[in-house]
């Protein structure tokens, strides 16, 4: 049976839109929506020609023959091109900002260290020849378990550079976890560190790695890097290495290899919590044209910039937004590696002051935390050096977005939210920063480059603001092209359903402005009585309420109803609003008032925190787990505080109907 689609959620039509407030650099070919929508279809015309007049943007070794040869799913871009994505993030900058810095590492108990983009070169070239002197060659794999430090942007590049494929692999993993990654992709070096530090607790990676690597045989090499110096790992001293010991032994750079245009560069699992985890294999070139070509419309990023991206390396985001589009463009890109309201709420207010930035990448949940605790923890940061926000991961509500450009951002913050995935490479629908207008909960307009459709269940495309699949129905360079050792599954799970084209398993509106609403996963889509309810929209309704920071649905079985909404929500520090013993009626009334009577939560729990992925995800199927059964299923290292998880089945437990919780 055909999953549900929701109906047409009314937070859609009584959106408005927003002028950009982000002033004009110059650097982009377009000035104005007119300018945008020309642009977007001759880019469509000519899909080839377009993605090749980014690729001139950047340095290649051999030109291409052929801009794109064949169709989705099989699909080559600059067909002949060679090319190294390290010389355009490093060696490119050389000549003109050489001194200037690359990388700004900041640490949870306050340290800081930074490296121009000189520095960056010379780690990089050397540990790319370490690499190189233990016989990793091209298409070898090497596995990256670090957390968000400097040498992990050197650990990626030097991979870059002589063609081998990394695989970037979560700091928070389990060694479970980490097995089932390590043992797919079967790396000859990986490199970890001693530890990560997360909530003034040191996570121990090493050890973590220890407990499993005897399982994988294929590992020759283990370097650390020493980010605490513990001395409570163990040293193998036939395989494992220290990183800075190594770098001060070593004096070669290492040349960069010509790489082909389509050749594999890097390897990233999607979640694993439901099935075997699917090895995204994303091409080194291709990657590098669409994050720079994302990161120019997305953030208009330049050298001026001091630019954060907050995510967690080991998510696609950090690989998009910091370890390549970043440094293709020359910026200084801030390295934070730590929980962003740790150990004050206003941490990354602190980190925003303190280092003058400009730009910001995150998720809806910082901005959702940040009103959470609200306005006292804002006013004593002088934040006049911010200009724009991008967001990714999950829809930002109209009332965050609101307060956040208000309070956080004086009524000129710049507030743009995006949407991608991990198989796309790219947050491919986006405003178009100080072009085009947003709209608070939308996912604005797909990027130059990208064609997309909504469609029935049939594969017709649907009308302007009626809700269908959200399909990518042509190439583009950022794409991924397989899932590692299993191309069978690649194509069975992405390109089966729709005949030719990419399947995001969105549900998705186009509105009367072009705007694009995801509304979430379909078969997130709860059906109640026959009315088809997006969580989006519930939601929504209830972050409406003030006093509101956060808030989730999920759809539990129903004997009578087919299924039932139940809601979760966290509550603003020192909010007041919800303090009556009223307060679920209340909120069910919200949720009423918004949709309609259909839509009333059979039950509305009220949490101290979301269980969340360090990318900023709220994990609903967590809490339809732990509402059914009161535990978790699959992996939960993934989670930015696994710890919560008991902390939530208790409060769950005392908030059962006929049970009252003290306001």
């Amino acid at each position: 049976m055909a999953p549900e689609m929701p109906d047409i959620p009314q937070m859609i039509a009584d959106s408005h839109l927003v002028d950009p407030s982000l002033e004009k650099s110059g650097r982009l070919p377009i000035e104005s929506e007119e300018d945008y929508r020309r642009l977007y279809k001759d880019s469509l015309d000519n899909l080839g020609e377009y993605w090749a007049s980014v690729a001139q943007e950047l340095v290649w070794d051999t030109p291409w023959e052929t801009p794109l040869e064949g169709e989705l799913p099989d699909f080559r871009f600059f067909v002949g091109g060679k090319g190294n994505v390290s010389v355009n993030c490093i060696d490119r900058h050389l000549p003109t900002r050489g001194d200037k810095v690359a990388l700004k590492w900041i640490g949870e108990e306050g340290q800081e260290r930074s490296w121009t983009y000189q520095e960056l070169y010379t780690e990089t070239s050397k540990m790319a020849k370490i690499l190189v002197n233990w016989g990793v060659a091209e298409g070898d794999v090497v596995a990256i378990y670090l957390p968000n430090l400097l040498e992990t942007f050197a650990a990626v590049h030097a991979c870059y550079r002589i063609g081998a494929i990394y695989n970037i692999i979560f700091s928070g993993f389990s060694p479970g976890a980490l097995y089932d990654r390590l043992t797919d992709t079967r790396p000859k070096v990986i490199i970890t560190a001693d530890q990560a530090m997360r909530r003034g607790r040191a996570i121990p990676l090493k050890n973590n790695l220890d407990a499993i690597i005897e399982r994988v045989p294929s590992v020759e090499h283990v370097i650390v890097v020493r980010r605490t110096g513990t001395n409570q790992i163990h040293m193998d001293p036939m395989r494992d290495q220290y990183w800075d010991t190594l770098m001060k032994d070593t004096t070669e750079l290492q040349d960069p290899v010509p790489m082909d245009a389509n050749a594999p560069g890097f390897v990233i699992y999607t979640s694993g919590t439901t099935s075997k985890p699917k090895g995204l294999v994303h091409s080194g070139l291709g990657f590098l044209v669409a994050a720079y070509h994302n990161v120019k419309y997305a953030l208009d990023l330049g050298p001026e910039d001091v630019y954060w991206c907050t995510a967690d390396a080991g998510w696609l985001t950090f690989p998009i937004f910091e370890l390549v589009g970043a440094l293709a463009h020359g910026a200084t890109a801030l390295v934070y590696e730590g929980a962003l309201d740790y150990p004050n709420p206003d941490r990354a207010y602190e980190i925003i002051e303190q280092n003058k930035v400009t730009k910001v990448f995150t998720a809806p949940t910082l901005l959702r935390m940040w009103a959470r605790y609200g306005e006292s923890w804002v006013g004593s940061h002088d934040l006049s050096s911010l200009k724009l926000i991008a967001l990714v991961g999950e829809p930002l509500d109209a009332t965050t977005w609101q307060w956040v450009r208000d309070v956080v951002g004086g009524g000129r913050l710049e507030i743009n939210n995006t949407y991608g995935q991990s198989e796309t490479g790219s947050a491919w629908t986006s405003s178009v920063a100080s072009v085009t207008r947003a709209k608070p909960g939308s996912c604005g307009v797909p990027l130059p480059g990208h064609r997309y459709a909504i469609v029935d269940l049939n594969g017709q495309s649907v009308p302007a603001g009626v809700v269908g699949y959200l399909l990518l129905t042509a190439p583009f360079p950022g794409l991924a092209r397989t899932i590692f050792g299993d191309p069978e599954r690649f194509h069975s799970h992405y390109f089966r359903q729709f005949s030719g084209a990419y399947s995001t398993a969105d549900a998705a509106i186009e509105d009367q402005d072009g705007h694009i609403w995801v509304l979430g996963r379909i078969d997130d889509v709860i059906n109640v009585s026959g009315h088809r309810l997006s969580t989006m929209e519930m939601e929504s309704a209830l972050l409406d309420v003030e006093g509101v920071s956060e808030a989730a649905v999920v759809g539990i079985e129903d004997p009578i109803k087919g299924m039932v909404p139940v809601s979760f929500v966290t509550i603003n520090a020192g909010s007041d609003v919800l303090a009556g013993e009223d307060w679920r009626q209340y909120l069910s009334q919200a949720v009423v008032d918004a949709i309609g009577a259909i839509a009333r939560p059979a039950q509305v729990y009220r949490l101290d925190a979301m269980p969340k992925t360090r990318s900023g995800k709220i994990v609903r199927r967590l809490l339809k787990d732990l509402l059914k059964s009161g535990q978790a299923t699959g992996d939960v290292t993934g989670l930015e505080d696994p710890e919560i998880l008991p902390i939530i089945v208790e409060q769950i437990g005392q908030q059962k109907p006929g049970q009252e919780v003290n306001g």
